[in-house]
């Protein structure tokens, strides 16, 4: 790995690499360990926990393979497939605005009428909540039908449009997070909270690559950083594309 250029490539999970919640082609798999590797270092960064980057990953063994994981943002931070820090919501905004969070968004989903709602609609993480409407435990089938819901009325939008209003000035963002939920977490722990594990090495260029870049995106932060040069993707394979060129591989 000696004549790897001194960049930088940092992926999205869901819907950059992978289908929202399914697990990478091993075409792309391939792609990225053999071809793209061998060129940069490569880099994940997601919302998600390690197990559920893992699990899109094909297992642990091949996120492993990945040089950083960022996982909830890169408040947990691995490296080689080793753990190396992790930060938590809980002591650093205590218990007390938690449970406001959890209990204004447990009454406002319960006055949401949608085609489905499923288990699951608070999930607790190390660098955020996770709030989902739905629920995450709905089936790929309920899933996709309120994915269309929500593209017809703002279901997430205006959820966190009344989060950011009850909740101003308490030091929480409030972004749309993957297809189907809401992610809250301490200003500043958006995706560039794991440019900061990573500045000692001073790459020459970061390389990020996500499909949230909107504005309420969790990678509208990332993407626009002045540290990194970003870029919107579309699905996996527009992000192979996209990788093919700016790395002129053959």
């Amino acid at each position: 790995m000696t004549s790897r250029k001194s960049i930088l490539y940092l992926f999205d999970v869901d819907g950059t690499l992978t289908k929202p919640r399914q697990v990478i082609t091993e075409e792309l798999k391939k792609f990225l360990l053999d071809d793209v590797k061998s060129k940069v270092t490569v880099g994940l960064v997601s919302g998600s926990d390690y197990a559920k980057i893992a699990e899109q990953m094909d297992g642990a063994e091949v996120a492993a393979k990945f040089d950083y994981v960022f996982c909830e943002n890169g408040v947990v931070y691995y490296r080689n497939g080793k753990l190396i820090s992790s930060e938590s919501i809980l002591s650093h905004l205590g218990e007390k605005l938690l449970q406001r969070v959890i209990n204004f968004s447990l009454g406002y989903m319960s006055k949401i009428e949608l085609p489905a709602k499923r288990g699951n609609f608070v999930e607790f993480r190390s660098s955020m909540i996770n709030i989902c409407p739905v629920g995450r435990s709905c089936s790929q089938a309920e899933r996709d039908e309120f994915v269309k819901y929500d593209s017809i009325h703002s279901i997430r939008q205006k959820f966190v449009d009344s989060l950011k209003t009850e909740f101003e000035g308490s030091g929480l963002t409030f972004a749309l997070g993957g297809q189907i939920s809401v992610d809250v977490f301490p200003t500043g722990w958006d995706k560039t909270y794991c440019l900061n594990h990573v500045a000692d090495q001073h790459f020459e260029q970061i390389h990020f690559f996500g499909d949230k870049t909107m504005a309420g995106g969790n990678d509208y932060e990332i993407y626009n950083d002045p540290r990194t040069v970003g870029h919107k993707v579309t699905s996996p394979d527009d992000t192979k594309e996209q990788v093919v060129r700016s790395l002129n591989i053959q």
